[in-house]
């Protein structure tokens, strides 16, 4: 008989490892113990060799579904005499070095307790149990304990405690357990009054009935709510959240449910059962038939984005009224999600007429999560990696340096990346930090990872861009702490975080990184966005890039898309039949900037999405980031759904395009306005034809590994026709876990970094 030590790292707690590892050993009478450290789950055991050896792999092969096993080793150690197999309490001597666990959504056991009436959680808002619940938002230090989380202040009852100290029940070590006897507290905020011990589900539902708007805290933040069948709330929740056209979140209370109201293919279906419960983007049907105010929930558009309950109070809420609601951040529009009650009574009592809180703490605020599906390939898209997703990153191929360093991403769409002890940390999504509030927001989120891992950071990696707050502040904690600063090009760290991501950066062959989105500082002072990166012998050069036009009026250009039509037509005859879309004064002023020398220049694709837009679906303005090009996506697709989402490139096999590609694209759309051809019909040719660019460009540069990243890749459509008509003559590679839009940006910076510093 022998002593073995086993350590396994990954996603480890608050799944259930330790009792799976309890009722294996007691399976096998084993004698030892296993508890939790801030580097994993540590487990002795007195055995042979040969039995350590089976132990261990039975460990491996039937870990916890919610697990995420990334390392793990064995080695005999002195021998100690156990009498018998136990649970010690946790320990937290070494240097942080887990994983942190996500929230998960309720599972089936407890959404089946949840209405058994003789359970003791019978209608209990806040069951959960060792396989489903806050995670992530509620830590407040590692290792993960009750201890450790806002659930310290709960003590629990005789009967939760004796599920809890109980090998053989589902919440043994169950770290959130509670029960109506020892629970969670709702609170209502009505009229100026706190009411607390609240527990009438009903009257939250008759409020909805009545037209009301609630705001209801979850487990990232507060949401906010409505009918989703009223116009009129719903119209007054767009009035006083200050968000005109952006598309509003749904959540339905079951499948058979939204089936009624958008397109549901088999493998959104089964996200929807995911342990994350994103919001899903779905394809809205043509005639709704639960969904009785869709134009005031998705303006001008046909994507609806609805999700399921994912918690047990939105599931009771959601069975009783058994209609679709509004589910939208708690907000104001363009600032972060709220969490804190204090706060929302103050700034949520100006939007909600009431508002639903609870006694349990979040630590860390998180939006929901948003994925998609491409139509034809079923390719999946995510849109924003929040509650559910974030924060671990796991790659078992991905080696990055040992070294301990910090990446601040990007202003729009922010996150940063920590990479520390060898693994990957990359925040929820942080939002955009050109507000107090998201800066805040920011900071908060950071100090907390550095409560909890305490890392020797060496280096601070930012953007190029010196402007952007996290540059800015990126170098204050260099400077702080006396380390250096790195700086990484905004669209190179794009092109190394899908290099990353595909495990690509030891590849020997070349690869040709297509990088499109909005806006990113150039090596050349001007704004780049549409460009083409190669990728050779570990190296990154630039090798071509949509043909420039004028950037100017600073942020307005993004705001208004008339703009970067007139500077994509600037210098061709169409210009004059812009003018109507300008005042005489505008058109004056605009014109005289654009005749500078010097102007600013940019290849940004994200521009001339917003140009065709404003010239064949005349959106001149809008009301936030992207609605120009999704409502040209949209477009598109009406024009292939009407024709069997056949895509025909004939048209393309008449034209060559010469070197001059943006000049053939204005002229050819300004002609086929003049030849009177749908609106939808040049927006779909205005996405093959950019297709067909990407195809030229690599056969120009003979290389046959084609990698994408940048916002515009968010574009289903566009990625559908690329993988449709490059499948075959090309290799891929998309985003797979992360985004393509800025919130890829920090993991790309991380990957750049340990690329040249190894």
């Amino acid at each position: 008989m022998k002593t073995f030590h086993i350590h396994i790292e990954g996603i480890v707690q608050g799944v259930g490892f330790r009792p799976f590892v309890y009722k294996l050993c007691l399976d096998h009478s084993l004698t030892g113990w296993v508890n939790n450290t801030n580097d994993g789950v540590h487990i002795h055991i007195n055995t042979t060799k040969t039995f350590a050896e089976i132990l261990l792999k039975e460990l491996i092969d039937k870990a916890p579904e919610l697990s995420i096993i990334t390392g793990y080793k064995m080695e005999e150690i002195e021998f100690v005499h156990y009498d018998k197999f136990e649970i010690i309490h946790s320990s937290s001597g070494k240097e942080s070095k887990l994983l942190l666990t996500p929230d998960f959504a309720i599972c089936d056991d407890c959404a089946k307790e949840l209405y058994q009436k003789d359970n003791s959680r019978y209608l209990y808002p806040f069951i959960t149990c060792t396989n489903c619940g806050p995670r992530y938002s509620i830590i407040k230090s590692l290792p993960y304990d009750r201890e450790t989380t806002t659930m310290s202040t709960f003590e629990m009852c005789d009967s939760c405690r004796e599920e809890y100290d109980n090998p053989l029940d589902r919440r043994y070590y169950s770290q959130t357990n509670s029960c109506l006897d020892c629970s969670v507290e709702l609170s209502i905020y009505e009229n100026g009054k706190l009411i607390n011990k609240f527990e009438d589900i009903d009257y939250i539902v008759n409020q909805w009935e009545a037209g009301k708007i609630i705001a209801i805290k979850g487990i990232g933040g507060y949401i906010l709510t409505c009918d989703a069948s009223n116009q009129r709330t719903v119209s007054r929740l767009r009035t006083l959240k200050q968000r005109p056209t952006k598309p509003f979140a749904l959540m339905y209370h079951s499948i058979d449910e939204l089936k009624n109201d958008v397109e549901l293919r088999e493998i959104e279906r089964e996200s929807f059962s995911d342990y994350s419960a994103p919001i899903i983007l779905l394809n809205k049907k043509d005639k709704p038939k639960t969904l009785l105010a869709y134009e005031q929930i998705a303006p001008n558009s046909d994507i609806l984005g609805v999700m399921l309950p994912y918690t047990p109070l939105y599931k009771l809420l959601l069975d009783k009224f058994q209609k679709p609601i509004v589910a939208t951040s708690g907000n104001i529009s363009n600032s972060t999600i709220i969490y804190e009650d204090k706060i929302a009574y103050e700034e949520l009592s100006k939007i909600a007429d009431i508002i639903i809180s609870n006694n349990r703490e979040i630590v860390i605020p998180q939006d929901d999560s948003v994925i998609r599906y491409s139509k034809s390939n079923n390719a999946k898209i995510i849109v924003r990696r929040s509650r559910g997703l974030a924060p671990s990153y796991i790659n078992a191929e991905l080696n990055l340096a040992r070294t301990s360093v910090l990446a601040m991403g990007a202003m729009l769409k922010s996150t940063f990346t920590l990479l520390n002890q060898g693994n990957i940390y990359i925040s929820q999504y942080l939002g955009s930090t050109d507000s107090f509030e998201a800066e805040n927001n920011y900071k908060n989120t950071l100090n907390h990872f550095e409560k909890l891992f305490n890392p020797d950071i060496k280096a601070v990696i930012i953007d190029k861009h010196p402007n952007y707050f996290t540059s800015i502040y990126g170098k204050e904690i260099a400077d702080r702490k006396n380390i250096e600063t790195f700086e990484v090009q905004h669209h190179k760290a794009h092109f190394f975080a899908v290099l990353g991501e595909n495990n690509l950066l030891d590849s020997k062959e070349d690869i040709l990184g297509v990088i499109w989105d909005g806006t990113g500082l150039g090596e050349d002072g001007n704004i780049w966005g549409g460009e083409f990166f190669k990728y050779s012998v570990g190296e990154v050069k630039r090798v071509d890039h949509l043909d420039e036009f004028p950037f100017i009026l600073g942020d307005k250009m993004p705001k208004e898309p008339r703009i970067s039509a007139l500077a994509v037509a600037n210098n061709f005859d169409e210009k004059q039949l812009l003018e109507n879309k300008f005042s005489k004064t505008e058109w004056k002023i605009y014109n005289k900037i654009l005749k500078d020398k010097d102007i600013l220049k940019t290849t940004s694709a994200g521009r001339l999405f917003d140009a065709i837009a404003s010239v064949v679906l005349g959106i001149d303005k809008q009301t936030f980031e992207g609605e120009a090009a999704m409502q040209l996506e949209s477009a598109a697709m009406k024009y292939f759904k009407t024709n069997d989402y056949s895509i025909d490139l004939s048209y393309l096999q008449e034209k060559h395009i010469p070197g001059n590609f943006v000049e053939y694209l204005v002229k050819n759309i300004f002609g086929d306005l003049e030849k009177q051809l749908s609106p939808e019909l040049i927006s779909a040719k205005f996405h093959t034809t950019l297709v067909d660019f990407i195809n030229q460009v690599a056969e120009k540069h003979r290389i046959k590994n084609l990698a994408f990243s940048g916002g515009v890749f968010q574009n289903q459509l566009l990625v559908d026709i690329i993988i449709s008509f490059m499948k075959d003559k090309y290799k891929l590679y998309f985003h797979k876990e992360l985004s393509p839009n800025d919130e890829c940006i920090s993991f790309g910076q991380v990957v750049c970094y340990s690329q040249y510093n190894d």
